[in-house]
């Protein structure tokens, strides 16, 4: 991942309503969610909904596919793991004893 994937990943998250999706989708898993699940178990008003998935798709966090009349979001969990390794590349200055094999762990 590079800054600015990074960036615009971060500003993604940076907002309630998309953080309480993307974290929806990810405890959702692979199989993903439609929008209107997410929209009854957030109570987030569909049109709302749309503007920050669309966000969320924009910044590579999140995977859309259309299964016959319904739209089904996934998390990305590749790019989320991406940016968590990037955020954590040269923690402690490159000292590993320091983070106790956190470093190797992924988010999934």
């Amino acid at each position: 991942m590079n800054e600015q994937a990074a960036v615009t990943a971060l500003a993604a998250l940076a907002q309630q309503a998309r953080l309480r999706v993307f974290r929806a989708l990810v405890g959702a898993g692979p199989e993903g969610m439609t929008p209107g699940a997410l929209a009854a178990m957030l109570d987030i008003p569909n049109s709302t909904l749309s503007f920050h998935l669309k966000e969320l798709v924009h910044a590579g966090l999140v995977s859309t596919e259309r299964d016959g009349r319904n739209l089904h979001y996934r998390p990305a969990l590749e790019n989320m793991n991406a940016l968590l390794a990037y955020l954590t590349d040269h923690c402690c200055q490159g000292r590993q004893r320091a983070l106790s094999g956190a470093r190797r762990r992924t988010a999934c």
